[in-house]
């Protein structure tokens, strides 16, 4: 993979915590910043369409993310999404042929220690560059079928699912 085409959304991955309101807001993707720091050894460019949660994603948002997607010209998409609705927008992403698209997202934000976000993004890396085309969520260390998965709340983790 020489190229990699980065496609945020928003979701807790790029979330910041406001003192002043002891509230989150999304923030500016963190993606970009990230792998820069990581010094890879890839071009890649980041596409920010939305920044939203993804409880608040629309089918008219997630048309809009399957046309950017289509219209880029590389293989290898990488797409930063809120986790609770991941799965569903990897499904409207089912449809698209000749791509590489891995969906991955946070369950605490980027900025926060401890979070989970760069080594879900590195999963997702090294997804994107191993796996034939198709549609691809990692979380948590593994690479999911998005027709075989959901997101469990209460455990605030993925699992498998019967589809």
């Amino acid at each position: 993979m020489q190229h990699l085409t980065i496609v945020t959304t928003g979701g807790t991955i790029d979330k910041i915590y406001f003192d002043d309101k002891s509230d989150y807001k999304i923030g500016a993707p963190q993606i970009g910043e990230i792998l820069g720091q990581l010094g890879v050894a890839f071009q890649f460019d980041v596409i920010p369409i939305l920044r939203k949660d993804s409880l608040h994603i629309t089918e008219e948002d997630r048309a809009l993310v399957r046309s950017t997607i289509e219209a880029q010209p590389h293989r290898h998409v990488l797409v930063t999404h809120g986790t609770d609705t991941m799965v569903e927008t990897a499904r409207e992403l089912s449809q698209i042929k000749g791509k590489v698209i891995v969906l991955t997202g946070a369950l605490n934000p980027a900025r926060f220690q401890g979070s989970d976000a760069v080594f879900n993004i590195g999963c997702a890396v090294a997804a994107v560059q191993t796996l034939p085309d198709g549609v691809y969520i990692t979380m948590n260390g593994r690479v999911w079928d998005p027709l075989k998965v959901r997101k469990n709340r209460e455990a605030n983790r993925f699992e498998e699912s019967a589809g």
